[in-house]
Protein backbone atom coordinates (compact mmCIF):
# COMPACT_ATOMS: atom_id res chain seq x y z
CA UNK A 1 0.00 0.00 0.00
CA UNK A 2 1.50 3.32 -1.05
CA UNK A 3 1.15 6.35 1.62
CA UNK A 4 1.53 9.48 0.30
CA UNK A 5 4.21 11.59 2.68
CA UNK A 6 3.30 14.55 4.01
CA UNK A 7 6.26 17.05 3.18
CA UNK A 8 7.21 18.48 7.13
CA UNK A 9 9.37 21.69 7.22
CA UNK A 10 10.78 21.08 10.70
CA UNK A 11 9.64 21.06 14.51
CA UNK A 12 8.30 24.68 14.93
CA UNK A 13 4.96 25.34 12.26
CA UNK A 14 5.80 28.90 13.21
CA UNK A 15 8.89 28.98 10.37
CA UNK A 16 6.29 29.90 8.00
CA UNK A 17 5.88 33.30 9.22
CA UNK A 18 9.31 34.31 9.97
CA UNK A 19 9.25 36.03 6.64
CA UNK A 20 6.61 38.65 8.24
CA UNK A 21 8.44 39.08 11.17
CA UNK A 22 11.50 40.21 9.03
CA UNK A 23 9.67 42.73 7.38
CA UNK A 24 8.00 43.99 10.99
CA UNK A 25 11.59 44.26 11.84
CA UNK A 26 12.98 46.43 9.05
CA UNK A 27 9.93 48.76 9.66
CA UNK A 28 10.70 49.20 13.03
CA UNK A 29 14.13 50.21 12.32
CA UNK A 30 12.89 52.70 9.95
CA UNK A 31 10.61 54.40 12.10
CA UNK A 32 13.66 54.59 14.98
CA UNK A 33 15.80 56.17 11.72
CA UNK A 34 12.88 58.69 10.97
CA UNK A 35 12.49 59.07 14.59
CA UNK A 36 16.55 59.99 15.35
CA UNK A 37 16.40 62.55 12.51
CA UNK A 38 13.88 64.34 13.49
CA UNK A 39 15.47 64.81 17.04
CA UNK A 40 18.69 65.71 15.01
CA UNK A 41 17.06 68.06 13.09
CA UNK A 42 15.64 69.82 16.38
CA UNK A 43 18.74 69.59 18.22
CA UNK A 44 20.42 71.50 15.23
CA UNK A 45 17.66 74.06 15.49
CA UNK A 46 17.86 73.84 19.06
CA UNK A 47 21.32 74.59 18.62
CA UNK A 48 21.16 77.51 16.41
CA UNK A 49 18.68 79.55 18.24
CA UNK A 50 20.97 78.59 21.77
CA UNK A 51 24.17 80.36 20.10
CA UNK A 52 22.08 83.45 18.17
CA UNK A 53 21.01 84.35 21.32
CA UNK A 54 24.33 83.98 22.82
CA UNK A 55 26.15 86.29 20.05
CA UNK A 56 23.09 88.58 20.86
CA UNK A 57 23.90 88.93 24.64
CA UNK A 58 27.94 89.02 23.74
CA UNK A 59 27.20 92.12 21.63
CA UNK A 60 25.42 93.72 24.15
CA UNK A 61 27.81 93.45 26.57
CA UNK A 62 30.51 94.39 24.44
CA UNK A 63 28.11 97.33 23.37
CA UNK A 64 27.84 98.21 26.72
CA UNK A 65 31.40 97.73 27.88
CA UNK A 66 32.34 100.33 24.99
CA UNK A 67 29.51 103.01 26.03
CA UNK A 68 31.31 105.96 27.10
CA UNK A 69 30.46 108.06 30.34
CA UNK A 70 30.42 111.44 29.30
CA UNK A 71 31.32 113.55 32.31
CA UNK A 72 28.93 116.75 32.97
CA UNK A 73 30.96 119.93 33.30
CA UNK A 74 30.78 122.00 36.64
CA UNK A 75 29.38 125.11 36.25
CA UNK A 76 30.27 128.11 38.93
CA UNK A 77 26.76 130.27 39.61
CA UNK A 78 28.71 132.14 41.51
CA UNK A 79 28.42 135.01 39.27
CA UNK A 80 25.26 133.72 37.17
CA UNK A 81 21.67 135.94 38.05
CA UNK A 82 19.62 133.60 38.34
CA UNK A 83 15.85 134.46 37.74
CA UNK A 84 13.93 131.43 38.71
CA UNK A 85 12.59 130.40 42.33
CA UNK A 86 16.25 129.84 44.18
CA UNK A 87 16.72 133.11 43.40
CA UNK A 88 17.70 135.26 46.79
CA UNK A 89 14.76 137.00 47.93
CA UNK A 90 14.63 140.87 47.73
CA UNK A 91 15.58 142.68 50.87
CA UNK A 92 12.55 144.37 52.64
CA UNK A 93 13.10 148.11 53.05
CA UNK A 94 11.93 149.26 56.51
CA UNK A 95 13.35 152.71 56.61
CA UNK A 96 10.25 155.34 57.32
CA UNK A 97 12.08 158.01 55.10
CA UNK A 98 12.01 155.38 51.80
CA UNK A 99 8.05 154.49 52.04
CA UNK A 100 6.92 154.48 49.05
CA UNK A 101 3.46 155.96 48.22
CA UNK A 102 2.07 155.80 44.47
CA UNK A 103 -0.61 153.75 42.30
CA UNK A 104 1.05 150.63 43.04
CA UNK A 105 1.35 151.01 46.98
CA UNK A 106 -1.40 152.46 48.22
CA UNK A 107 -1.53 153.84 51.67
CA UNK A 108 -4.34 152.73 53.94
CA UNK A 109 -7.67 155.07 54.27
CA UNK A 110 -6.72 155.02 58.11
CA UNK A 111 -2.99 155.79 57.82
CA UNK A 112 -1.69 158.30 60.35
CA UNK A 113 2.00 160.37 60.76
CA UNK A 114 2.70 162.43 63.91
CA UNK A 115 3.32 165.99 62.17
CA UNK A 116 4.43 169.60 63.33
CA UNK A 117 3.33 172.93 61.77
CA UNK A 118 5.52 174.38 59.40
CA UNK A 119 3.20 177.76 60.01
CA UNK A 120 -0.14 178.34 60.61
CA UNK A 121 -1.71 176.20 57.96
CA UNK A 122 1.14 174.05 56.56
CA UNK A 123 2.30 170.78 58.12
CA UNK A 124 5.43 168.42 57.70
CA UNK A 125 6.28 164.91 58.81
CA UNK A 126 7.57 166.00 62.90
CA UNK A 127 10.86 163.60 62.03
CA UNK A 128 11.94 165.83 59.42
CA UNK A 129 10.77 169.18 60.05
CA UNK A 130 14.11 170.55 60.79
CA UNK A 131 15.88 169.34 57.57
CA UNK A 132 13.20 171.48 56.08
CA UNK A 133 13.62 174.59 57.78
CA UNK A 134 17.45 174.58 57.74
CA UNK A 135 16.85 173.81 53.83
CA UNK A 136 14.36 176.98 54.14
CA UNK A 137 16.50 179.49 56.28
CA UNK A 138 19.86 178.76 53.99
CA UNK A 139 17.74 179.48 50.81
CA UNK A 140 16.69 182.69 52.13
CA UNK A 141 20.60 183.18 53.23
CA UNK A 142 21.37 182.72 49.58
CA UNK A 143 19.08 185.37 48.34
CA UNK A 144 15.97 183.13 47.49
CA UNK A 145 13.25 185.01 49.96
CA UNK A 146 10.72 184.97 47.72
CA UNK A 147 9.80 181.82 47.96
CA UNK A 148 6.95 179.74 50.37
CA UNK A 149 6.03 176.25 50.87
CA UNK A 150 2.96 176.36 49.10
CA UNK A 151 1.07 172.42 49.92
CA UNK A 152 3.04 170.13 52.06
CA UNK A 153 1.15 167.27 54.55
CA UNK A 154 -2.34 165.84 53.36
CA UNK A 155 -4.51 163.34 54.85
CA UNK A 156 -5.56 160.84 52.84
CA UNK A 157 -9.33 162.11 52.72
CA UNK A 158 -8.18 165.66 51.74
CA UNK A 159 -6.16 164.12 49.03
CA UNK A 160 -9.48 162.43 47.62
CA UNK A 161 -11.21 165.56 47.69
CA UNK A 162 -8.60 166.89 45.99
CA UNK A 163 -8.84 163.96 43.40
CA UNK A 164 -12.46 164.07 43.24
CA UNK A 165 -13.08 167.99 42.42
CA UNK A 166 -10.40 167.81 39.61
CA UNK A 167 -12.24 165.01 38.07
CA UNK A 168 -15.20 166.91 38.51
CA UNK A 169 -13.62 170.24 36.04
CA UNK A 170 -12.61 168.34 33.58
CA UNK A 171 -16.56 166.25 33.56
CA UNK A 172 -17.85 170.09 33.15
CA UNK A 173 -15.54 170.87 30.41
CA UNK A 174 -17.32 167.76 28.20
CA UNK A 175 -14.69 164.95 28.77
CA UNK A 176 -15.99 161.08 29.59
CA UNK A 177 -15.51 159.76 32.99
CA UNK A 178 -12.20 158.16 31.86
CA UNK A 179 -10.58 161.10 30.38
CA UNK A 180 -10.98 163.18 33.08
CA UNK A 181 -9.50 160.92 35.49
CA UNK A 182 -6.42 160.07 32.93
CA UNK A 183 -6.07 163.94 32.90
CA UNK A 184 -6.08 164.20 36.52
CA UNK A 185 -4.16 161.15 37.02
CA UNK A 186 -1.23 163.36 35.36
CA UNK A 187 -0.92 165.81 38.21
CA UNK A 188 -2.95 164.91 41.03
CA UNK A 189 -2.34 161.54 42.96
CA UNK A 190 -5.25 159.22 43.54
CA UNK A 191 -5.70 158.66 47.35
CA UNK A 192 -3.26 156.96 49.64
CA UNK A 193 -0.52 156.97 46.93
CA UNK A 194 0.50 160.77 47.22
CA UNK A 195 3.65 161.53 49.05
CA UNK A 196 1.89 164.69 50.45
CA UNK A 197 0.04 161.81 52.27
CA UNK A 198 3.09 160.45 54.20
CA UNK A 199 4.02 163.99 55.68
CA UNK A 200 7.58 164.00 53.40
CA UNK A 201 6.68 165.96 50.65
CA UNK A 202 6.48 169.94 49.90
CA UNK A 203 5.34 171.65 47.07
CA UNK A 204 7.42 175.13 46.10
CA UNK A 205 6.08 178.01 44.60
CA UNK A 206 7.48 181.39 44.20
CA UNK A 207 5.54 185.22 43.61
CA UNK A 208 6.39 185.79 40.16
CA UNK A 209 6.06 181.57 39.61
CA UNK A 210 9.90 181.84 38.52
CA UNK A 211 11.61 178.65 39.38
CA UNK A 212 15.06 179.16 38.10
CA UNK A 213 16.96 180.09 40.59
CA UNK A 214 15.34 178.01 42.88
CA UNK A 215 16.23 174.99 41.12
CA UNK A 216 19.61 175.95 40.87
CA UNK A 217 19.74 176.45 44.69
CA UNK A 218 17.79 172.95 45.01
CA UNK A 219 20.47 171.03 42.49
CA UNK A 220 22.98 172.12 44.72
CA UNK A 221 22.05 171.69 47.87
CA UNK A 222 18.72 170.19 49.04
CA UNK A 223 20.89 166.67 49.15
CA UNK A 224 22.43 167.91 52.04
CA UNK A 225 18.57 168.42 53.81
CA UNK A 226 17.55 164.81 52.66
CA UNK A 227 15.19 166.41 49.76
CA UNK A 228 15.31 164.84 46.13
CA UNK A 229 13.34 166.05 43.17
CA UNK A 230 10.21 163.43 43.27
CA UNK A 231 9.08 163.73 39.36
CA UNK A 232 12.10 163.85 37.09
CA UNK A 233 11.21 164.97 33.83
CA UNK A 234 13.30 161.67 32.18
CA UNK A 235 11.34 159.46 34.78
CA UNK A 236 7.37 160.38 33.84
CA UNK A 237 7.78 156.58 32.28
CA UNK A 238 8.47 155.17 35.70
CA UNK A 239 6.79 157.53 38.33
CA UNK A 240 4.03 157.90 35.95
CA UNK A 241 3.38 161.29 37.03
CA UNK A 242 4.29 164.49 34.79
CA UNK A 243 7.47 166.41 35.79
CA UNK A 244 6.88 168.90 38.65
CA UNK A 245 9.52 170.82 39.25
CA UNK A 246 7.92 172.38 42.41
CA UNK A 247 7.29 169.01 44.38
CA UNK A 248 10.58 167.75 46.62
CA UNK A 249 11.04 164.69 48.63
CA UNK A 250 12.28 163.98 52.17
CA UNK A 251 14.42 160.81 51.71
CA UNK A 252 17.24 161.85 54.62
CA UNK A 253 20.56 163.22 53.23
CA UNK A 254 22.17 159.77 52.66
CA UNK A 255 20.08 158.38 50.46
CA UNK A 256 19.61 161.74 48.64
CA UNK A 257 23.47 161.76 47.80
CA UNK A 258 23.35 158.37 46.40
CA UNK A 259 20.11 158.50 44.29
CA UNK A 260 21.82 161.59 42.87
CA UNK A 261 24.91 159.91 42.09
CA UNK A 262 22.94 157.37 40.59
CA UNK A 263 20.51 159.46 38.74
CA UNK A 264 17.59 157.49 40.14
CA UNK A 265 13.92 158.88 41.27
CA UNK A 266 12.48 157.16 44.20
CA UNK A 267 10.92 153.95 42.54
CA UNK A 268 14.20 153.03 41.06
CA UNK A 269 16.28 153.37 43.83
CA UNK A 270 14.20 151.65 45.80
CA UNK A 271 14.47 149.04 43.73
CA UNK A 272 17.84 149.21 43.60
CA UNK A 273 18.03 148.41 47.64
CA UNK A 274 16.18 145.62 46.84
CA UNK A 275 18.33 143.25 45.17
CA UNK A 276 22.11 145.15 46.30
Amino acid sequence: MNMKRKKTYGKHSSNVRRPRARRASKNGKLNKKKVAIVLGIIFIIFSLIINKNKKTVETTANETKNVVVEETPTVNTDNVDNTDSTQKPEKEITDWKLRLANYENLLPEDFKVEVKNIDKTRQFDARAIDELNDMMNAMKKDGITNVWVQSAYRSVARQKELYDNSVQKYLKQGKTQKEAEELTNEYINKPGSSDHNLGLAVDFNTVDNSFEKLDGFKKKNAEKYGFVLRYPKDKEDITKIAYESWHWRYVGAENAKKMNELNMCLEEYIQYLKTH
